[in-house]
């Protein structure tokens, strides 16, 4: 058995359950497992595929076959940044490589400003040492300026 029907067996038994146990996820909160609920239960009649590496779009749409899985990642970047924490957590591969998915496909195309902006990333490097950086690393800088 997967680890994601583990996962779904687990949770219909306690849903089903009238148990009045709590079941400790310290570091999930009851939205964010709800989402991965929701998640979970499409996952069992309609199992994801695995993204194409690199992505061949930002937009998630072109990305997933399933549109589904697209709309279910459409969501604010902190409740996206606790799914896809949760979704370590829980060892939910799938729900991981989605979110990390999500993420990429909104850095693709960004330059390191437009990055820092989108995810409010303060720069924390002085000129000359960031000069310093991109004078090291100009395959990295190359990326970005290549049409």
């Amino acid at each position: 058995r997967s680890m994601l029907e583990g996962i779904l067996f687990s949770l219909y038994f306690f849903l089903d359950s009238s148990a009045e146990e709590d079941i400790p996820l310290p570091n999930v909160k009851s939205a964010i497992l709800k989402k991965i609920i929701e998640y979970c239960k499409h996952a069992k009649d309609s199992p994801p595929t695995e993204i194409e590496k690199p992505l061949k779009s930002a937009n998630m749409q072109e990305v997933v076959s399933d549109k589904w899985y697209a709309t279910f990642i459409e969501v604010d970047q902190e409740i996206l940044f606790e799914l896809i924490l949760a979704a370590n957590y829980l060892d939910i591969k799938p729900l991981l490589e989605l979110g990390c998915a999500s993420v990429a496909a909104m850095m693709k195309g960004k330059t390191p400003e437009q990055i820092r902006q989108l995810f409010h990333i303060e720069k924390d490097f002085t000129p000359e040492e960031e000069n310093q950086i991109i004078a090291e690393n100009k395959w990295a800088c190359l990326l970005y300026t290549s049409p």
